[in-house]
């Protein structure tokens, strides 16, 4: 039996019960559709823009404007580069060992690890071309986009590990607005942010299904602290 001090054994019944089947068959399926939608693409006319893509891409460009541009330029440095890659998950690392859960520190560099890995994996496997008319410097391949993969396990990962409203919420919005700017941008079609979201969602899933006890745990032993450590009213 495990030590309720130790994490898995902190753990609630259900949070146990995660490792099974559902969740691994869900984040399967999620990688499954992915994978099927770049098919898709580039079965379809060797890539280019389906119906949805090009409609999307042009009622964003007709509505251009400097606020908004500013604003999809900010997601732009968030969502790349050094930011994404290294200062961001480095401070969420930090942040999550110094609330000393080693365990959520390691599910999410382990997500955003396998997510980048997959992510460059089918860029270059599809080798889609990217749409006209970009507002930003860009690499090869636009099928998925890294950015919103970035943004959407980010996301996952912590709406997972801090399983409260507002967290959903703000994840929810944060991969929203991600997905918005990217093609308004002209960075990719709409297919590409799909397609990184269901990647991330993917990824998520199928790495949290066989530690989901000790996250949960670890998180239980968390409130266990902050509980004993607040003063005691008289």
């Amino acid at each position: 039996m495990e030590s309720p001090k130790h994490p898995e054994g902190a753990a609630q019944p259900r949070a146990k019960r995660v490792s099974q089947w559902w969740p691994l068959l869900s984040g399967l399926i999620a990688l499954g559709l992915a994978v099927g939608l770049g098919m898709l693409i580039v079965v379809r006319d060797q890539g280019l823009p389906l119906p949805v893509d090009t409609q999307w891409f042009n009622d964003l460009r007709a509505n251009r404007a400097p606020i908004w541009d500013v604003l999809a330029l900010v997601m732009d440095t968030l969502g790349g580069g050094l930011v994404a890659t290294i200062v961001l998950p480095a401070a969420i690392i930090a942040g999550l060992l110094w609330l000393r859960r080693p365990w959520a520190a390691g599910y999410f560099l382990a997500v955003s690890v396998v997510t980048g890995a997959l992510t460059q994996l089918l860029k270059h496997l599809f080798g889609r071309a990217r749409p006209e008319n970009i507002l930003t410097n860009l690499d090869f391949g636009s099928f998925p986009s890294g950015h919103v993969a970035n943004a959407a396990a980010t996301a996952a990962v912590l709406a997972i590990l801090f399983p409260r409203v507002w967290v959903w919420l703000a994840a929810t919005l944060y991969t929203v607005i991600m997905m918005l700017s990217r093609t308004y941008l002209g960075a990719h079609w709409l297919t590409d942010t799909l397609g990184a979201l269901l990647l991330s969602i993917g990824v998520a899933a199928v790495l949290w299904a066989p530690v989901a006890a000790k996250l949960n745990g670890e998180r239980e032993l968390a409130v266990q602290r902050r509980s004993r450590a607040r003063p005691q009213r008289p």
